[in-house]
């Protein structure tokens, strides 16, 4: 943490490369659920298999169950594959960097209440996400943006019939 900060204190541009938007919710970023809907959803009953009950029954929720979460990560691997350090509730004003995440309960399972003669399957969706870092090997290289591959889906894929 003493790095970070020495690199937030020293970078003269550290306030033009930080952006954080600290309270997300579905309410903002899910059109048509809210945060108290998508937080009562309930996958409990489904279990992935598709001739099961819990593939027809259930209350509310996705096609594709997954689990939304709202963190703030603190290491990385970046989309090269090297660790980092994220910069997360260092100095005055304090600095985070909050991401919506949303992972497939079940990737490869069938959709949920579609007939198995769709052949679905859930898939994992991922978004870039660019994040303010630290390298832990490499101090001198002070506080840069740098590209992490985070979930942020998990959508129901219908492949094409075959002739």
């Amino acid at each position: 943490m003493a790095n970070d900060q020495y690199a937030i204190d020293y970078d003269p541009l550290v306030l033009k490369k930080y952006a954080d938007v600290a309270d997300q919710s579905a309410n903002d970023l899910v059109d048509g659920v809210s945060k108290e809907q998508e937080e009562k959803f309930d996958y409990s009953f489904y279990n992935g298999k598709q001739f099961d009950q819990g593939n027809w029954v259930g209350g509310e929720g996705f096609i594709c169950p997954s689990e939304v979460a709202y963190s703030r990560p603190l290491r990385a691997k970046n989309t090269a594959g090297e660790w980092r350090v994220i910069v997360q509730d260092i100095a005055w004003p304090t600095y985070t960097q909050t991401q919506r995440t949303e992972t497939c309960l079940f990737p490869e399972a069938a959709c949920r209440t579609l007939a198995p003669c769709h052949l679905s399957k859930c898939l994992q969706k991922h978004t870039v996400h660019r994040m303010l870092s630290f390298d832990p090997c490499d101090a001198y290289k002070g506080i840069f943006i740098d590209t992490y591959k985070l979930p942020s889906a998990c959508s129901c894929h219908i492949p094409a019939v075959k002739a």
